[in-house]
């Protein structure tokens, strides 16, 4: 029998960024709130008897195979041998898992969209893992795991640790910064699921994410001591902080002047997280809805973004979005993981 699981791929409301080890422990009151998606990284694990490993990727239309021998050190880890699978064929050696396995992936999310697609399909396919060999890993052993693989492999720095819970986790999460650990603040409810729904569009810009702005510059410039940064850092933690407190408090129409006010600020910390493409559809929008605000999913530069709203105007703006030649992805809140 096939090992098959899925994943939600995330939509970060509030407070990237400020998931970087330990810019999360000096700033106060540091939490992240994200969202799992009906978005889903997929991972199909089926038994062959053969002595290599194929890979069948839905993302890139591709079917590679790799022969046993192939797993060794410098192919793994000193060279592009394995091309854009470079990180699952590391997850795989982490398992021992070499031969023998038809995998079948999908990241749930457009490439480059900002969505953490591939960090969720990384958890997903360590969870396959460990069924698959009957291996027993808690939830934090599986995303301290990836988040140690991905991170060598981006070799960029430090990477943040929000992309991989929601795919765990699901539900609407607060993730708050605690010395040695993060911890899960299930903020999920059916009302807040339908207000979510309601008052944000989710936006596949369509553009490749180019941009210069990236974990380790922002990681940099705060240990720089760059004035600017760490001010800008403290507003986003206080924004974010506040729209935490509003969805405990149920005040969710905050919600969304929070968001939109994160995303401004984010926007004067980080020149160039909005394309010149996406700043002009949003000046052009925002006549027509003045009440609306954006937030660029990620490290922006491109990929996806969301705009946040009066529940009355979904339609307009995503018609909207429709004709400036965008796409409207599906944002529906999935439900907390047991």
């Amino acid at each position: 029998m096939p090992v098959i699981k899925e994943g939600s791929v995330r939509v970060d409301l509030v407070g990237g960024t400020l998931d970087l080890e330990p810019i999360h422990l000096i700033l106060k009151n540091v939490v992240t709130i994200n969202v799992a998606t009906s978005l889903k990284a997929k991972v199909k694990l089926e038994r062959n008897k053969e002595n290599y490993i194929e890979i069948i990727s839905e993302d890139y239309g591709t079917s590679q195979k790799f022969d046993k021998s192939e797993f060794n050190s410098e192919n793994l880890y000193h060279s592009q041998h394995f091309g854009p699978m470079t990180f699952v064929c590391q997850i795989l050696d982490y398992f021992n898992v070499t031969s023998g396995i038809t995998i079948t992936l999908s990241s749930g999310a457009p490439t480059g969209s900002g969505l953490g697609g591939s960090s969720a399909m990384g958890v997903t396919l360590v969870s396959a893992l460990c069924e698959l060999t009957e291996q027993k890993k808690s939830k934090l052993e599986m995303i301290t795991k990836v988040k140690a693989i991905e991170s060598r492999i981006l070799n960029q720095g430090i990477a943040g640790y929000q992309d991989y819970y929601p795919a765990l986790f699901g539900g609407i999460l607060g993730l708050k910064a605690a010395v040695g650990e993060v911890v899960v603040d299930q903020l999920y409810s059916e009302d807040l699921k339908r207000f979510l729904e309601e008052h944000v569009t989710l936006v596949y810009s369509g553009q490749s994410r180019h941009s210069g702005i990236n974990n380790w510059e922002v990681y940099k410039a705060f240990f720089d001591g760059k004035k600017e940064t760490r001010q800008g850092m403290k507003e986003i933690a206080d924004i974010s902080y506040a729209t935490y407190e509003a969805i405990k408090k149920k005040n969710y129409n905050d919600i969304i002047e929070l968001i939109g006010k994160e995303g401004e600020t984010r926007k004067k910390l980080f020149p160039g997280i909005e394309s010149k493409e996406i700043q002009s559809f949003f000046s052009s929008l925002k006549k027509h809805h003045p009440k609306v605000g954006i937030k660029m999913c990620g490290a922006g530069g491109g990929g996806c973004f969301i705009l946040v709203h009066p529940s009355t105007d979904a339609k307009d703006i995503q018609a909207a979005v429709v004709k400036a030649g965008m796409k409207v992805l599906a944002f529906k809140v999935d439900k907390p993981l047991t």
